[in-house]
């Protein structure tokens, strides 16, 4: 999921238990042992495009973005040992070792070294450090409250979040939460509380869609392409009438002018009737 150079092999970085990045990814427990590629099924070789490697005929797909979106889908399908054995073999990892410890960090409530970490993973853009800061601070001051730490979740939100000067509307609500404590523990329907703390992998999910795509990979992003494709496919179909089910991923979509519908199911009669 990013792009910075630091990286190391997926064995060493995979500290994450399976149960949490199967959660993270909303996948499922693979059962299968991994089968190694076939040698009479090897990739086409690559290209060099402006001194970095691309795969395709058009020369327009990188290489590197290619494997981690590959390894990215593959996790999110909860094919944990084939993901990982293809950051292993490609030499390409998914995230840089700052990302890894980001997430680790994240999952394990080391919230101050997780602030240090998110100043590491190479953003350059202030307002997003600062937005992403406000959602792990927020974190960490629910979850204060949640175990009734309420001097060290009011001394986070003075010290930490305020200080950021960022989402001022969102800063007066969490006071309230320490000057009317009743409020944060009252009961109210989990799709509309912004009252309690997230579960961690929310929050992780949160993060991936604040950061830019280069340091995290949006989910479902290999999806969204194929999806893209397909709609373009069937959008330039000049004979289209069929069911976007009957599309296929293994050629390209086209409707043959046959099928066009050219005579008459049902011939409806006229009564004779005038009803003017």
């Amino acid at each position: 999921m990013g792009g910075v150079g630091d990286d190391e092999p997926a064995s060493k970085r995979m500290k994450l238990s399976s149960e949490e990045l199967r959660h993270l990814s909303n996948g499922s427990t693979l059962e299968e042992p991994i089968v190694g590629p076939s040698r009479d099924l090897m990739a086409r070789p690559l290209h060099s495009e402006g001194g970095e490697e691309v795969v395709g005929s058009k020369g327009i797909i990188k290489k590197v973005e290619f494997v981690r979106i590959i390894a990215k889908a593959l996790y999110s399908l909860g094919y944990i040992k084939s993901g990982a054995h293809l950051e292993e073999e490609s030499g390409i990892a998914l995230h840089s070792s700052n990302v890894n410890l980001l997430m680790r960090q994240i999952l394990e409530e080391d919230w101050d070294e997780s602030v240090v970490t998110l100043h590491n993973i190479g953003l350059t853009d202030e307002m997003t450090i600062k937005s992403a800061c406000f959602l792990i601070l927020e974190q960490k001051f629910f979850e204060f409250l949640d175990k009734e730490k309420v001097m060290d979740a009011l001394k986070t939100l003075r010290t930490e979040i305020s200080p950021l000067c960022i989402n001022h509307s969102r800063v007066r609500e969490l006071s309230l939460f320490i000057v009317s404590p009743s409020r944060f523990f009252s009961v109210q329907s989990p799709k509309q509380d912004t009252s309690r703390p997230r579960p961690r992998t929310k929050l992780l999910e949160e993060l991936q869609k604040l950061l830019p795509p280069t340091v995290m990979i949006p989910e479902r992003r290999l999806e969204h392409l194929v999806e893209q494709a397909l709609v373009l496919q069937r959008d330039a179909c000049m004979f289209h009438n069929s069911l976007d089910k009957e599309m296929s991923l293994y050629a390209d979509h086209h409707c043959a002018r046959d099928q066009i519908p050219s005579y008459a199911l049902q011939v409806g009669f006229y009564s004779g009737y005038n009803f003017l």
